[in-house]
């Protein structure tokens, strides 16, 4: 079987894609707590922030997929794979790779519970 290569396009369109929403989440970090609270500050920090994250694991699992037995179905998973397959230090992919991962299905399923305090 022919292992296919990463596509380099994918991936700096996808950086590119983080890099912008990290920029739309800094200019937010520029308001006040109550200008972030009372506004639409909150809301637009969790869009910014599910974005960047999305764009985190899509190149995550695309990196993944090109790997014999990288092919995962959990985001932790994915996080954890990338320590496994040395793409990242395991340390790194078992703290702030799966902590990323647990974010993003806080965000997804449980945006709910999730105020803008925490945002902020």
């Amino acid at each position: 079987m022919n292992q296919l290569s990463i596509e380099k396009d994918t991936i700096i369109k996808r950086i590119n894609g983080i890099q912008s929403e990290l920029a739309e989440l800094q200019k937010l970090g520029q308001q006040t707590k109550e200008e972030f609270s009372a506004g639409d500050g909150y809301k637009l920090a969790e869009y910014h922030l599910h974005r960047a994250l999305e764009g985190v694991f899509h190149i995550s699992s695309h990196i993944l997929s090109r790997v014999p037995g990288g092919q995962t179905t959990e985001y932790t998973e994915t996080a954890r794979k990338l320590g496994e397959f040395g793409i990242f230090s395991k340390e790194f992919a078992n703290t702030t790779l799966v902590k990323m991962a647990k974010y993003r299905n806080r965000i997804v399923h449980f945006y709910a519970q999730i105020t803008p305090d925490e945002y902020y």
